[in-house]
């Protein structure tokens, strides 16, 4: 095809160059996508040894600081307070119905607290403002006998500064902060985290 000096040859080719710049830009995009974009270097991080305690990741509260205390309600309306709990090892832990990982780990702290609550071992679950009917079908659901407590408007959550849930903080028996874990607990984390504050030998 010769292109003529009145241009209706560009007129023809219009179309192909068209669709040959959109060919290139979805191979640009979709390279982009697929591999990502050059990653930079980073500096090399400190490795960090499995005996080194756990560090807290947020800002406001700090390993070895006192608890925020607080008075909170059980479903049923018997009264909570955590100034009661001096002298034990308090597990709290941060929840929601809607977590299916909470769902998942709850277990685990209920195995824990009947193993260890007649050494001084104590398991609150803190809910993030749900029904106090929704709280009790729940433990209900998955034979969960420690308090669950409510807290409307998640003032306690925020005092902990809570991000997501579930997020688990392990007091030591001075009512000091010695674990704040965000996530779902396994097994071995649990069993690390309470021989670090002396409950298993």
């Amino acid at each position: 095809m010769r292109i003529s000096e009145s241009g209706t040859g560009w007129k023809e080719l219009r179309p192909w160059l068209a669709m040959a710049g959109g060919i290139m830009l979805g191979i640009v995009i979709g390279s982009v996508l697929f591999f990502g974009l050059p990653a930079r270097a980073e500096a090399p991080q400190p490795k960090v040894l499995a005996t080194q305690p756990p560090r807290i990741s947020v800002p406001g509260l700090k390993i070895g600081s006192p608890a925020p205390l607080f008075d909170l309600l059980r479903p049923e309306g018997a009264s909570v307070r955590l100034a009661d709990q001096l002298g034990q090892v308090v597990l709290l832990n941060f929840w929601a119905t809607w977590c299916g990982p909470c769902r998942i780990e709850m277990p685990l702290i209920q195995e824990a607290y009947d193993t260890f609550k007649d050494r001084g071992f104590v398991a609150l679950g803190v809910n993030f403002d749900e029904p106090a009917e929704a709280v009790t079908a729940f433990a209900q659901e998955l034979q969960v006998t420690f308090p669950l407590l409510l807290d409307p408007g998640g003032e306690v959550q925020r005092q902990y500064l809570i991000r997501g849930y579930p997020t688990t903080v392990i007091l030591d028996r001075e009512g000091r902060i010695q674990v704040y874990h965000i996530g779902s607990l396994t097994k071995s984390q649990l069993d690390a985290y309470l021989k670090q504050v002396g409950l298993v030998p």
